[in-house]
């Protein structure tokens, strides 16, 4: 008797992992479809550089630091929970994305030139709540400070 109920439960302990297994493989709980967080990488044309540019409530996050003159594609995914935009303003003029809704992305080609960038979100007073940045583009920013050797210069 003791043989046949330690059986009986074996069977249904190894039952219940099946089903509970079958049942974890059936649903990702997302209506199915695989869904991704960041957007499809788009390809750009040779000679162009693909920033990334993910917009918070209220930050700017930009997938590069440093900049060489050139050609540019940033692409603007609005991750807040707020419409938001990308604007740059410098040296190559002003370029702005269309407003994004949340959850929607937005490409902005520029041809970056030497000099310093502001980069922000042109929406609604987003840019004096922090969502700005700035970027400088060719050469470095720092002054570089030459000492002579002795009092002749050398």
């Amino acid at each position: 008797m003791t043989r046949t109920l330690t059986r009986n439960r074996v069977v249904l302990g190894l039952a219940a992992g099946a089903l509970a297994g079958v049942l974890a493989g059936c649903g990702s709980g997302n209506g199915g479809g695989s869904t991704t967080s960041t957007p499809p990488k788009k390809s750009v044309e040779p000679g162009v550089t693909q920033v990334n540019a993910d917009l918070t409530d209220f930050h700017i996050a930009l997938s590069q630091k440093t900049f060489k003159p050139g050609s540019y594609t940033f692409v603007a995914r609005n991750s807040g929970h707020h419409d938001h935009a990308l604007e740059i303003e410098g040296p190559a003029g002003e370029h702005r994305t269309k407003t994004l809704a949340p959850g929607a992305s937005g490409t902005l080609e520029v041809t970056l030139k030497s000099g310093t960038y502001e980069i922000y979100c042109p929406v609604d007073g987003h840019k004096d709540l922090g969502m700005k940045t700035k970027i400088t583009v060719g050469g470095s920013s720092a002054p570089v400070n030459r000492t002579p050797q002795n009092s002749n210069g050398y």
